[in-house]
C-alpha cells in the first residue's frame, strides 16, 4: 500500500473513532439528566421505573397533607383522580402549595412505591394544572376545566 494512502487511511479512521466517541458521550451526558414526565395512573400500572429521577404530576388530594412536628418533613398524596401516589418531601414547600392545586414534583420513586420528592414546584394561578398532567387526565377520561 501507498505511504500517502496508509497515512489518509489512519487520518480517517482517527476521526471517525473520535466523532464517534463524541456523539457516544454527548448521548450518554443527555441520558443522565434526562427527566421524563409520569402521572399517578402510570406509576400505579408499573410504567415508572424504580430509583431513577422523574417527575410526577396532578393534583394534591384533599386532607391527605401531613407534617412533621419537628423539621421540614412533609407527606402529602398526588392524584389524576384515578390513581393516587404518596409523595414524602423534607423542604421549604412553595407559598401557593395547597390542598387542590395542581403540582409538578422532581424526584425518585422507590421500591415500596412512595414517592421521594427532592422539589416540588406548584403555579401562580389556583386553576393551574402541568400540561403534562392535563394532557394524561384527559387521556384517562377525566378531563379536567381548561385554563382560561
Amino acid at each position: 500500500m501507498n505511504p500517502v494512502r496508509k497515512k489518509r487511511l489512519i487520518v480517517v479512521f482517527m476521526i471517525a473513532f473520535g466523532a464517534a466517541t463524541i456523539v457516544g458521550l454527548m448521548l450518554f451526558a443527555l441520558s443522565e439528566n434526562l427527566n421524563l414526565f409520569f402521572t399517578p395512573s402510570q406509576i400505579a400500572n408499573g410504567e415508572a421505573p424504580l430509583e431513577k429521577r422523574i417527575r410526577i404530576g396532578g393534583l394534591v388530594l384533599e386532607d391527605s397533607v401531613s407534617r412533621v412536628k419537628t423539621g421540614l418533613v412533609v407527606e402529602f398524596v398526588i392524584t389524576d383522580n384515578v390513581s393516587h401516589v404518596t409523595v414524602n418531601y423534607e423542604g421549604i414547600l412553595p407559598d401557593l402549595f395547597r390542598e387542590g392545586q395542581g403540582i409538578v414534583a422532581n424526584g425518585r420513586l422507590n421500591q415500596q412505591g412512595v414517592f421521594v420528592a427532592d422539589e416540588v414546584l406548584a403555579k401562580h394561578d389556583e386553576n393551574y394544572m402541568p400540561p403534562e398532567a392535563m394532557e394524561a387526565m384527559k387521556n384517562a377520561g377525566h378531563p379536567m376545566e381548561e385554563e382560561k
